[in-house]
């Protein structure tokens, strides 16, 4: 079992606490958090170990879990890698892309692993349709979520966006060539509704809207390829995968057949991937520790967290361009 000690106790720490201290991949020896009230009282109500000082839990394991608010996110990574000790990171991977790409230098000096809690990649519908997910040429994501003040410390695109930026960029092999976006601010000084529009070179194209002032929860993607349309529902856990083949030359009674202009006849057929109930915070951490135990790449890499990071930033530039 891998030694773990978790920075930050607040909404999201206090989960990740309870499922490390449930995992059998994890020992989870405490953690730290600088609000001492806080850290006590979390430590009364669940039995956990409040660290008062930070290098002295950080000296205790062999990972650190940094759940802290984005601001502080590149100070405790630093930390740890010094320490030599591995790490993951809630998303966004830092505050700023010098800062990580400084953890890049630092993980590679130190040869610690690092993985990005971009956690939308271990929802099991999405997980259920990424390998069918082939070369789309055009996708439509909506992440609507309701006013929560949590959160309201970043922009929309660093808050909830980047899911989908990530999740996409994880699909589309190809670099980004132009961006086109707008942000308004409605309630927070910063943007609480957005929309972009990302061009890669090979002519991919994704649009992608996010908003934290909508009435109801929304977080579905559509990908558009070749003889294929899938649709993902990261809320609800549905999927729906409609693909199309030549037309056999005898249909039967109850096949669908669609015939373009030119007279070509294809086939409209539907499958229906199995798809796991999971946790997928628990995974993600468990497939962190698989990472370190086994020497393999993270599923979600420092290096990718950078690339969700930098493409965001470039989105929050393009509302003043």
């Amino acid at each position: 079992m891998l030694k773990v000690g978790v920075l930050g106790a607040g909404h999201l720490g206090k989960i990740h606490l309870r499922l490390l201290n449930q995992s059998k991949k994890y020992e989870l020896i405490g953690f730290y958090d600088p609000d001492e009230i806080n850290g006590k009282k979390v430590s009364d109500e669940f039995g956990y170990a409040y660290f008062k000082n930070i290098n002295q839990l950080i000296d205790n394991v062999d990972v650190i879990d940094i759940v802290t608010p984005t601001l502080s996110h590149y100070d405790c990574a630093k930390k740890a890698i010094e320490k030599e000790k591995h790490i993951f990171i809630e998303k966004p991977i830092t505050n700023t892309l010098k800062e990580a790409e400084s953890l890049l230098d630092l993980a590679k000096d130190y040869g610690i692993k690092g993985q990005v809690g971009h956690v939308e990649r271990f929802n099991p519908a999405f997980i259920a349709v990424k390998d069918k997910i082939e070369n789309p040429m055009f996708i439509e994501t909506h992440r609507l979520a309701e006013f929560n003040p949590r959160g309201t410390d970043v922009p929309v695109v660093l808050d909830l966006m980047i899911h989908d930026i990530d999740a996409i960029l994880s699909v589309v092999n190809s670099e980004v060539k132009r961006i086109n976006a707008s942000g308004v601010s409605v309630i927070s000084n910063s943007p609480d509704i957005a929309n972009a529009r990302i061009e890669f070179k090979n002519g991919c194209v994704a649009n992608l809207t996010a908003s934290r002032i909508s009435l109801k929860n929304m977080r579905k993607s559509r990908f558009f390829q070749k003889d294929a349309y899938i649709s993902v529902d990261f809320l609800e856990k549905k999927v729906e995968v409609v693909k199309m083949k030549d037309a056999p030359d005898n249909p039967g009674d109850f096949d669908m057949i669609l015939q373009n202009a030119e007279g070509l006849k294809k086939q409209i057929y539907f499958e229906n991937p199995e798809i796991a109930v999971n946790n997928a915070i628990l995974d993600e951490l468990e497939a962190f520790a698989d990472a370190i135990i086994n020497n393999t790449e993270p599923v979600v890499s420092l290096k990718q967290g950078t690339n969700a990071l930098r493409v965001a930033l470039q989105v929050i530039k393009a509302f003043n361009e």
